[in-house]
């Protein structure tokens, strides 16, 4: 059931979890607020708070340049959306790792539940590069504490690529992507964050793009998420 979810561009498999556990997806009428159920889409009625879910075949890939003050969620009662901005694209999209509303940089917004798992769940280690302006200088021990692991919220993050440009400009490299993890990691140094910018997710890079500027994936692009 997630699955199929998914793959309507419903949600990522993670939120129709959550959704089918708070029991706000019904099968033909009856609520299932069990994980694994097996349904026919060519039979069965799909519905998600009553609203109907059908299966999108046409799979949509957008790579987006995020700017700051805009949230990557696709909440109506938020401010701005990454959504909002995609004027004249239908269908049930969303964000693949999120950015938070002070971040900026590169998105990725499509309906493929599958290629957003790939993307975001740790076990496939798609590497996530991010330019980051900190407000005092850093040690160089600081540089090797990132590199090595920071211990937030009592789990210490995965290694990490860290490269200094200067003593408060860096690049860094991560295979995890856990909420505010590099302003988290930043703060637990006694630092923090003034900016900061995805540049690649995988295969994708931000290229030139600016702020609030989006395309659609090119075939070869597709082609390195999916095959």
């Amino acid at each position: 059931m997630h699955k199929y979810l998914a793959d309507s561009g419903c949600a990522s498999r993670r939120k129709a979890e959550e959704l089918i556990k708070a029991g706000r997806v019904k099968v033909n009428g009856v609520i299932v607020d069990q994980q694994g159920v097996k349904i026919d889409p060519e039979r069965d009625k799909v519905t998600v708070d009553d609203s109907i879910i059908s299966s999108n075949n046409k799979k949509i890939y957008i790579l987006m340049n995020k700017p700051q003050g805009v949230v990557s969620t696709c909440a109506q009662d938020e401010m701005t959306t990454v959504l909002d901005l995609l004027k004249g694209v239908k269908g049930r999209l969303f964000p693949v790792g999120r950015l938070d509303r002070d971040s900026e940089g590169l998105l990725l917004i499509t309906n493929d539940g599958q290629v957003a798992l790939k993307l975001t769940h740790p076990r496939y280690e798609h590497e996530k590069e991010y330019e980051v302006v900190v407000a005092k200088p850093l040690f160089p021990s600081d540089v090797e504490a990132l590199r090595q692991g920071i211990m937030i919220e009592g789990k210490k993050t995965l290694p990490a690529k860290v490269m200094a440009k200067d003593n408060r400009r860096l690049k860094m490299i991560l295979k995890e992507g856990r909420n505010r993890q590099i302003r988290k990691m930043i703060e637990a140094l006694g630092n923090e964050v003034l900016s900061l910018r995805r540049v690649r997710m995988g295969t994708l890079t931000l290229g030139p793009l600016q702020p609030g500027e989006w395309r659609y994936l090119t075939p070869k692009e597709i082609f390195s998420l999916t095959a």
